[in-house]
């Protein structure tokens, strides 16, 4: 199963990301205490992710390839999993107490690599590796080493179907 390997914050946009053990997501709102929650991230509002996931393996790749290690949070995104975010794209998943849904792919921009001071690191991060958006879609607690699990593929045509008959009860 794929886990939670690091959560973080930034308290506004431009600040440093903060390591947290554990983090409160707010349903329809973001990480509790994030920049983007408060609405005072560098693109609030006009292009908000609720939390941003990225893969561990694409930051260690960055790290191996470009010589840049992102492992102190520079990489600006919510939270670091053990697995291949892609996959989370277009589909329900949970996440300690509380459950996402992958919206879209997040890639890098020029204002990561200013905020992160060093030259390259959007360029590295490039190539499907700058992780996903995603939205809470049931609030809860999420912790270091919390498992995540698929709760409901959204592109299959029946499980869609599916949803949008509950919704409408």
């Amino acid at each position: 199963m794929a886990t939670v390997e690091r959560l973080w914050t930034a308290p506004a946009g431009g600040e440093p990301m903060e390591g947290r053990e554990r983090v409160e997501a707010v349903s329809n709102g973001g990480l509790r205490g994030d920049r983007y929650f408060r609405g005072t991230g560098h693109y609030s509002p006009y292009d908000v992710c609720q939390v941003t996931f990225v893969d561990s393996a694409a930051l260690a790749h960055v790290r191996e390839e470009y010589g840049i290690d992102l492992s102190d949070g520079r990489h600006r995104r919510n939270v670091v999993v053990d697995t291949d975010v892609l996959d989370l794209l277009d589909t329900r998943f949970r996440v300690g107490e509380a459950v996402f849904e992958g919206t879209r792919r997040r890639p890098p921009c020029p204002h990561v690599e200013e905020v992160a001071g060093e030259e390259g690191v959007a360029e590295a991060l490039a190539e499907e590796r700058g992780g996903i958006c995603a939205d809470v879609v049931e609030g809860g607690a999420v912790a270091v080493g919390d498992g995540l699990s698929v709760v409901e593929r959204l592109d299959d045509p029946d499980s869609l179907a599916d949803a949008i008959r509950e919704r409408r009860e």
